[in-house]
C-alpha cells in the first residue's frame, strides 16, 4: 500500500484531510457508518487512502485514520484505536472488506 503523504501525527492526518474534503466524522457499527445522526451501509464506501501511526513505546497506542468515499460522493474520515472492532465482529468483517477492496485497487 502506496501512501500519497505522511503526516507526523494522527492529529495533522486528520486536519489534512478535513482540508481536502474529507469532512464527515464516520464512527463505524457492524456493517454501517454513522455521521451526524445519519447512517451510510459501508459498503457503498471505499477506502482512498489510509495512515497508520503506533506510539513509540506502547504499540496499543495504534491508531490508524481512513480517508472514504462513498459511491454518492460523501467523503468522511474513520479513525480507529488499536482493538477499536474487537468488541464488534462484524464491523471488523467490515473493515477487513474495505481493506481488501483497496488492496485490489492498489494492484
Amino acid at each position: 500500500m502506496k501512501q500519497k503523504f505522511h503526516y507526523a501525527t494522527i492529529s495533522e492526518a486528520v486536519e489534512q484531510l478535513k482540508a481536502q474534503g474529507f469532512t464527515l466524522d464516520l464512527s463505524l457499527e457492524n456493517d454501517h457508518f454513522k455521521a451526524d445522526g445519519a447512517v451510510y451501509p459501508a459498503d457503498e464506501f471505499e477506502i482512498v487512502d489510509l495512515y497508520r501511526y503506533e506510539g513509540a513505546s506502547d504499540p496499543a497506542d495504534e491508531a490508524t485514520a481512513y480517508a472514504l468515499t462513498s459511491k454518492s460522493g460523501l467523503k468522511g474520515i474513520l479513525v480507529t484505536g488499536y482493538g477499536a472492532t474487537a468488541d464488534d465482529e462484524q464491523a471488523e468483517e467490515t473493515l477487513k472488506a474495505l481493506h481488501y477492496k483497496y488492496q485490489q485497487a492498489q494492484q
